[in-house]
Protein backbone atom coordinates (compact mmCIF):
# COMPACT_ATOMS: atom_id res chain seq x y z
CA UNK A 1 0.00 0.00 0.00
CA UNK A 2 1.24 3.48 -0.87
CA UNK A 3 1.52 6.23 1.73
CA UNK A 4 -1.31 8.16 0.06
CA UNK A 5 -3.65 5.20 -0.02
CA UNK A 6 -3.98 2.09 -2.13
CA UNK A 7 -2.82 2.10 -5.71
CA UNK A 8 -4.66 0.70 -8.70
CA UNK A 9 -5.65 -2.92 -8.43
CA UNK A 10 -4.15 -5.12 -11.10
CA UNK A 11 -3.97 -8.88 -10.82
CA UNK A 12 -4.00 -11.42 -13.62
CA UNK A 13 -4.01 -15.14 -13.15
CA UNK A 14 -3.18 -17.76 -15.76
CA UNK A 15 -4.88 -16.96 -19.05
CA UNK A 16 -4.48 -17.67 -22.74
CA UNK A 17 -5.19 -14.05 -23.61
CA UNK A 18 -3.63 -11.12 -21.69
CA UNK A 19 -5.69 -8.29 -20.24
CA UNK A 20 -6.08 -5.26 -22.54
CA UNK A 21 -4.55 -2.93 -19.91
CA UNK A 22 -6.93 -0.06 -20.76
CA UNK A 23 -9.75 1.61 -18.90
CA UNK A 24 -13.32 0.86 -19.95
CA UNK A 25 -13.67 4.46 -21.16
CA UNK A 26 -10.53 4.44 -23.31
CA UNK A 27 -11.33 0.99 -24.71
CA UNK A 28 -14.85 2.19 -25.58
CA UNK A 29 -13.39 5.19 -27.45
CA UNK A 30 -11.05 2.88 -29.34
CA UNK A 31 -13.96 0.64 -30.38
CA UNK A 32 -15.92 3.71 -31.49
CA UNK A 33 -13.01 4.88 -33.64
CA UNK A 34 -13.01 1.52 -35.43
CA UNK A 35 -16.76 0.89 -35.69
CA UNK A 36 -18.39 4.33 -35.38
CA UNK A 37 -21.03 3.82 -38.06
CA UNK A 38 -22.01 0.33 -36.92
CA UNK A 39 -24.96 -0.35 -34.68
CA UNK A 40 -23.91 -0.50 -31.01
CA UNK A 41 -27.07 -0.45 -28.93
CA UNK A 42 -30.64 -1.45 -29.61
CA UNK A 43 -33.32 -1.00 -26.98
CA UNK A 44 -36.31 -2.59 -28.62
CA UNK A 45 -38.78 -1.84 -25.81
CA UNK A 46 -37.79 1.86 -25.98
CA UNK A 47 -37.69 2.01 -29.78
CA UNK A 48 -34.07 3.26 -29.70
CA UNK A 49 -31.09 2.46 -31.88
CA UNK A 50 -27.62 3.97 -31.62
CA UNK A 51 -24.48 3.60 -33.69
CA UNK A 52 -21.21 3.57 -31.76
CA UNK A 53 -20.65 7.23 -32.69
CA UNK A 54 -24.13 8.24 -31.54
CA UNK A 55 -23.72 6.29 -28.32
CA UNK A 56 -20.35 7.93 -27.59
CA UNK A 57 -21.88 11.37 -28.13
CA UNK A 58 -24.55 10.62 -25.51
CA UNK A 59 -22.04 9.02 -23.14
CA UNK A 60 -19.67 11.99 -23.39
CA UNK A 61 -22.52 14.45 -22.76
CA UNK A 62 -23.53 12.46 -19.70
CA UNK A 63 -19.92 12.27 -18.45
CA UNK A 64 -19.66 16.07 -18.68
CA UNK A 65 -22.94 16.38 -16.76
CA UNK A 66 -21.60 14.07 -14.03
CA UNK A 67 -18.52 16.28 -13.73
CA UNK A 68 -20.82 19.29 -13.54
CA UNK A 69 -22.56 17.67 -10.56
CA UNK A 70 -19.16 17.42 -8.88
CA UNK A 71 -18.60 13.70 -9.43
CA UNK A 72 -14.91 12.87 -9.16
CA UNK A 73 -12.73 9.86 -9.79
CA UNK A 74 -13.51 7.17 -7.23
CA UNK A 75 -16.93 8.56 -6.31
CA UNK A 76 -19.85 6.15 -6.23
CA UNK A 77 -22.76 7.01 -8.53
CA UNK A 78 -25.98 5.06 -8.17
CA UNK A 79 -28.48 4.09 -10.81
CA UNK A 80 -31.96 3.00 -9.78
CA UNK A 81 -33.34 1.75 -13.04
CA UNK A 82 -34.45 -1.31 -14.97
CA UNK A 83 -32.54 -2.38 -18.08
CA UNK A 84 -32.69 0.39 -20.68
CA UNK A 85 -30.47 2.48 -22.96
CA UNK A 86 -29.87 5.03 -20.22
CA UNK A 87 -28.41 2.32 -18.00
CA UNK A 88 -25.80 1.51 -20.65
CA UNK A 89 -24.98 5.20 -21.06
CA UNK A 90 -24.61 5.56 -17.30
CA UNK A 91 -22.23 2.59 -17.18
CA UNK A 92 -19.92 4.09 -19.81
CA UNK A 93 -20.20 7.69 -18.53
CA UNK A 94 -19.24 6.72 -14.99
CA UNK A 95 -16.34 4.68 -16.36
CA UNK A 96 -15.12 7.67 -18.37
CA UNK A 97 -14.98 9.93 -15.32
CA UNK A 98 -13.50 7.17 -13.14
CA UNK A 99 -16.55 6.84 -10.93
CA UNK A 100 -17.89 3.57 -9.57
CA UNK A 101 -21.38 2.59 -10.70
CA UNK A 102 -23.64 1.29 -7.94
CA UNK A 103 -26.64 -0.64 -9.21
CA UNK A 104 -29.77 -0.21 -7.11
CA UNK A 105 -32.44 -2.81 -7.74
CA UNK A 106 -35.67 -1.02 -8.77
CA UNK A 107 -37.63 -3.76 -6.99
CA UNK A 108 -36.18 -2.89 -3.57
CA UNK A 109 -38.63 -2.17 -0.79
CA UNK A 110 -38.19 1.03 1.23
CA UNK A 111 -36.00 -0.56 3.92
CA UNK A 112 -33.81 -2.31 1.32
CA UNK A 113 -33.37 0.95 -0.58
CA UNK A 114 -32.52 2.79 2.63
CA UNK A 115 -29.89 0.18 3.48
CA UNK A 116 -28.33 0.35 0.00
CA UNK A 117 -28.21 4.15 0.08
CA UNK A 118 -26.62 4.19 3.54
CA UNK A 119 -24.08 1.45 2.87
CA UNK A 120 -22.91 2.30 -0.66
CA UNK A 121 -21.37 5.71 -0.10
CA UNK A 122 -23.07 7.12 -3.20
CA UNK A 123 -22.47 10.79 -3.89
CA UNK A 124 -25.19 10.89 -6.55
CA UNK A 125 -28.20 8.75 -7.44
Amino acid sequence: MKENGPGPSYQQGPADKPLIEKTVGSFFDEVVSRYGDREALVSRHQGLRFTYAQLRERVDEFAVALLGFGVQKGDRVGIWSPNNAEWVMTQFATAKVGAILVNVNPAYRVQELEYALNQSGMSLL
